[in-house]
């Protein structure tokens, strides 16, 4: 069963959060102090695994069943890839019962136009992953992408959702507005919480206001 503490702890022991005394710009163009990488996650097997493990286990007690999971390219293929494995073995995967998908960046340019986006075209009911979503561009293109293909996205996953006051429209009512449910197993303003705790820092208040 999927554990929301034993979660944010894994986020907080694996320093996925952390914050920074110069402000950095975020791709949406705001300022911040908070910075929120997967990428250590992502690139070590044994953390990766356990990652896409709680994935399956938030799905599960959320009653998402997916044929498919897709990560964002580039940024969550991999999340998406072993997801989707692990996935697939769950269920008891056979010859032609799971694909295993993985987009491309730039569309291919020749060949099958199957292959043109997707190395491995997902099929089914398919849930998007996405691991830091603040406006949650990366995520929409995606989205709306796989929908112009008549994909049916069942759901857009963050694996951290930090949406802050300044944001006018919510990465949710994006997502809504386009038929789709958005979920997220970790928001930064909880994890920022539970970090100020240990920590008890003026940088972390700072932060927690623009939440």
């Amino acid at each position: 069963m999927f554990n929301q503490a034993d979660f944010n702890n894994f986020i907080i022991k694996n320093k996925i959060i952390s914050l920074s005394e110069n402000p950095f710009t975020l791709k949406s163009g705001q300022k911040s102090h908070l910075y929120i990488n997967w990428r250590h996650i992502t690139n070590d097997v044994a953390l990766l695994e356990k990652c896409a493990h709680y994935i399956i286990e938030f799905c599960e007690i959320h009653n998402l069943k997916p044929d498919c999971f897709y990560g964002v390219p580039e940024g969550a293929t991999k999340i998406g890839i072993l997801t989707q494995y692990l996935w697939a073995k769950k269920q008891g995967s056979s010859p032609g019962s799971h694909r295993l998908s993985m987009g491309r960046v730039k569309p291919k340019e020749h060949g099958n136009p199957s292959d043109r986006f997707f190395v491995g075209e997902p099929e089914g009911n398919i849930i998007l992953i996405e691991d830091v979503t603040t406006t949650g561009q990366s995520m929409l293109k995606t989205l709306d992408q796989l929908q112009a293909l008549d994909k049916k996205v069942i759901a857009c996953l963050a694996l951290t959702n930090r949406e802050s006051k300044q944001l006018k429209k919510t990465v949710s009512n994006e997502v809504t507005d386009r038929n789709t449910k958005y979920v997220y197993l970790s928001k930064a303003k909880e994890l920022l919480i539970t970090l100020n705790l240990k920590e008890n820092s003026p940088l972390i208040q700072q932060e927690l206001d623009n939440l």
